[in-house]
This record gives structure tokens, sequence and C-alpha cells, in this order.
């Protein structure tokens, strides 16, 4: 992102976000308390150790680990052989032990890029590390009848699997980071490892900004944003943030670096405190843990646990099905949307020179009519009660001729309701498609004879009195003719009427 400023100098924004994922592990980082805590009474799922009582010991969650190094290897990083936590010390009332256990100098990964595309243009942005801590208290702030104002700790949430990725100050704009998040965030919940929730804040972010005269390879002063819950959020404060240290260059004025809070309501950052330097935390080696040694064979085993990636799965279904970019963007949207599509194509395999043609109408089935439903019931894909292969067994009774298009549409909107097999429905509610061009002939004739007016106009040379033909007989039929063939036999019988 540039910006000019009214003395005609051209700034650079510089951006790297620091985004604190909660895992989707059933006990916390250290101990064995339940993570399903989000409906649960304050402080009822805590033990000595995520009290942070004297005397305890934590003990590793191994699923967190893994997690941890699978987001990493998605992420393109590189698996160090060696890892261990550490302490970070700060006393904030939402910290139990006045320390958290977290990673220093060894974190389980390091080096990795994701990629993201903007205006045609593919941006690469670094990652400087993917590494494990444990998430902290939740502090409640009240008010009494009097005004005094006070706060509460909620102990639940203190010590859940706390994953840290930490990007380079690669990103160049507001958008840039919107388009980071989203990314990551669809990766994330594409390999498992962490529902990523912003709205229930397993998914949470912090913003490192700055500005600096464009060509200038030195950063200039950094200001943190802390705890942004929603892209918008993101978007709005890192846009107010670069025009204020903007300003403030523009004034003679220094950035100072500083950790800053975003005001929603109000539309801009407040200072909160001075920024904490490395040092400030006190970093030493967690006593309690013994170091990790992470070997190849283990990492590998875990890389094969990945699922198709986003990127990769779009690229594959533009290749094998010939959709476009914009179909498979949304295809692939979420897994389970991706998983719909890929078991519904699977029903074809066998269908040869068939499976291109069916796999672009299962396509638009799914953009169309599915997506509709969806929407207006607010239903999730996961638990849409059509079966992939009956939205294939549906498509195959259209294209033999069974089913018109107009009929096909009740008779999945009857699917979606029930679960149906879409051949019962078709009998029951009697929509098979009349293909027979003796009924089909009478019916044009009874059509023909009870509308004169639009048989002249045809006949004048009035292309669009066909249409309306043509309706007249689906009506009569209640959409079940073949409309190929009422064309047909229109055009047949046109040719020699009065």
């Amino acid at each position: 992102m540039t910006t000019r400023s009214l003395t005609g100098t051209e700034y650079e924004t510089v951006i790297g976000l620091e985004v604190h994922v909660q895992l989707a592990t059933k006990s916390k980082m250290y101990c064995r308390c339940s993570t399903d805590y989000a409906d649960s009474p304050p402080n009822t799922h805590v033990c000595p150790v995520c009290l942070g009582m004297p005397g305890v010991l934590p003990v590793i969650n191994r699923q967190a680990v893994e997690y941890t190094i699978m987001t990493a290897l998605a992420l393109n990083c590189e698996i160090p052989e060696f890892s261990k936590f550490d302490r970070k010390n700060y006393p904030y009332p939402d910290l139990m032990k006045g320390y958290q256990i977290s990673q220093y100098d060894l974190p389980l990964s390091v080096n990795g890029w994701l990629e993201i595309e903007l205006e045609g243009e593919t941006r690469h942005i670094g990652i400087t590390r993917v590494h494990l801590e444990e998430d902290v208290a939740k502090l409640l702030h009240r008010q009494d009848q009097s005004g005094q104002t006070y706060s509460l700790v909620d102990v639940n949430r203190a010590g859940v699997p706390l994953m840290e990725i930490v990007s380079e100050p690669d990103i160049r704009s507001p958008e840039e980071a919107r388009l980071y998040l989203v990314k990551l965030r669809q990766i994330l919940q594409y390999i498992g490892v962490s529902k990523a929730s912003m709205e229930e804040g397993a998914f949470r972010c912090d913003t490192n900004v700055s500005i600096r005269h464009r060509g200038n390879p030195e950063l200039g002063g950094k200001v943190e944003i802390k705890n942004l819950n929603s892209f918008r959020a993101v978007y709005s404060a890192l846009e107010y943030e670069v025009e204020r240290q903007r300003d403030v260059l523009e004034a003679g004025g220094r950035i100072e670096q500083e950790t800053r809070g975003w005001l929603d309501e109000e539309g801009r950052t407040v200072t909160q405190r001075t920024k904490e330097y490395a040092h400030d935390y006190r970093y030493f080696p967690e006593p309690d843990l013994p170091p990790m040694t992470l070997g190849r064979e283990y990492v590998e085993e875990l890389r094969a646990r990945l699922p198709e990636l986003p990127d990769a799965r779009r690229r594959r279904l533009c290749e094998e099905y010939d959709l476009t970019d914009y179909e498979a963007n949304l295809l692939t949207e979420t897994r389970a949307r991706a998983d719909y599509y890929d078991a519904a194509v699977a029903a074809a395999r066998d269908d040869g020179d068939l499976l291109a043609r069916r796999a672009k109408l299962i396509s638009n089935w799914m953009l169309g009519d599915l997506a509709h439903l969806l929407n207006v019931t607010e239903t999730d894909i996961s638990e849409v009660k059509v079966a992939p292969s009956q939205l294939y067994d549906m498509i195959t009774l259209i294209e033999d001729g069974t089913l018109s298009g107009k009929a096909a549409k009740s008779v999945f909107e009857e699917m979606f309701r029930t679960g149906k097999e879409p051949r019962q429905i078709v009998q029951e509610l009697g929509l098979t498609q009349i293909s027979g061009s003796e009924e089909v002939a009478a019916i044009v004739e009874s059509v023909l004879a009870a509308n004169r007016r639009p048989v002249a106009d045809f006949q004048a040379g009035k292309e669009e009195a066909l249409r309306f033909l043509v309706g007249q007989v689906m009506r009569e039929t209640r959409g079940r003719a073949n409309p190929a063939l009422v064309n047909e036999i229109l055009r047949e019988k046109l040719g020699t009427s009065l």
C-alpha cells in the first residue's frame, strides 16, 4: 500500500500479523481439563495445574504438538529436529501462574510461507514461525450499582492449547492482511486442527504496522494493535492506523513503539501501553518440561495425515473437470463443500466420456439450487439431507429424459426437505417426463386450437409467439413435456396451421 502525503512524499505500509489459534483438542495443553467450556459456568473446567497452584507439574498434550506441526507443514515451514518450551513472565491478572509456558528460541517450526491472490497477482507472505503455548484466563469487566468498576476472572479458558502463527513483515495493505487471514483460516479448517471461529475467540489476531518512505529498506516505528476479533476490524484498524502514523510524521512527530487497542464503535486506535521487548519477558527454559526431539519419520507421518489443501484442490478441479477458477473457488471454499462435490462426481466415475459433462452439471446444481436452499434454510452443507450420490442420480434422470429441467427443481426441493430418493419423488408426484410423440402432439393440437391469435402472430413472423405456445403446452403438462420435443412438434404443426 502506497500513500501520498500533502507534500508529495510517498509512504509504504509494512504489516506483520500474529495470529493466535485455539487448537481443537479435547483436553488442555498441560492438564486433563476439558476444553469444551464455551457453555459452561465460570471456573468449572479447572484443576490445580491450570489454576497455577504451587507444586503442580504440567504434562505436554501430544495432540496439540501434532496439530501444530501439521499446521506448520501446511504452511511450508521447516521442522527443526529439536524444540523446547520456555517460561514467558508477565504479571497480568488473566495469567494465573504469573508466567505463560510458550516457546522462544527453539519453536516447533520456522521459515514458512503462504500465497495470496490480489488483483490477479500472487503475493508471497513469509511465515516466521508457528509455535505452541497456552491460552490465558478471561477477564469479565463489570460495574456495580454505584458506578464502581471491577473485574471477574474466568479460568475455564486458561491452559487451552494456543498456536501462534507469526508472519514476516511482507504485507503491504489492509486488504492483503484480510486476504492472508481468510486464506490462513481456510487452511486451518481444512486440516481440522481448529474451528478457527473469530466469534468464539478461537482465531484472534494482533497486527504490527509501520510506515516508511518508499524505497527506504529500514522499518519505521512499529505499533501493535491487539486482539482484533473480525476480518472487518483488522481491515479498519489497519486503515486507521496507517493514516494516523502518516499524520504524525507529516507533523514532524515520531512513531513510538507501543501497543494500541481498537475501539470498534469509535473507529480509532488508542494507546494501551508501551510495547514490551523480548527481554522484558525474561524468557528461560521451562524446567518442568523436557525438550522435544522430532524425528524425520515422525514428521513425515504427520505430513501424510494432511488432506488435499485448498490451492491444490482448486487446481485439480479445474484440470480434471474443466471448471472455471470462479467455480472451483466456490466449491473449495470449505472442506465440507469440496468433499460433497468430490463424492457426487465419484458417483459418475463409470460414465466415461460423460464424466466431465456431469461434473459440470453437479457444479451448476451445487452452486445454484443447493446453495440457494442452504442459504434460505440456514443449513450447513455437512447437515444436508441430500446425499451426493442422490444429486448425481437426479441429474441422470434429467439427461435420460425421465425428468424435465423445470420439474427437476421441484424434485430437488423435495429431496432437500425429506432426503428421499429422486425416483421415489418423481413417482409420488407424477412428474415423469412426457416424451411420447403422439401424446405430446395431441396436447399441442389442443393448445393451438385454443390460441389462434398467437398462431397467427407466429405465422406473421413473430418468433416470440412460439415461446408463448411452448409455455402453454408446458403448463398443460405441468412441466412434464420434453421441451425439445414440444418445440419440434409445434414448428411442424404451425407449418401446416391455418
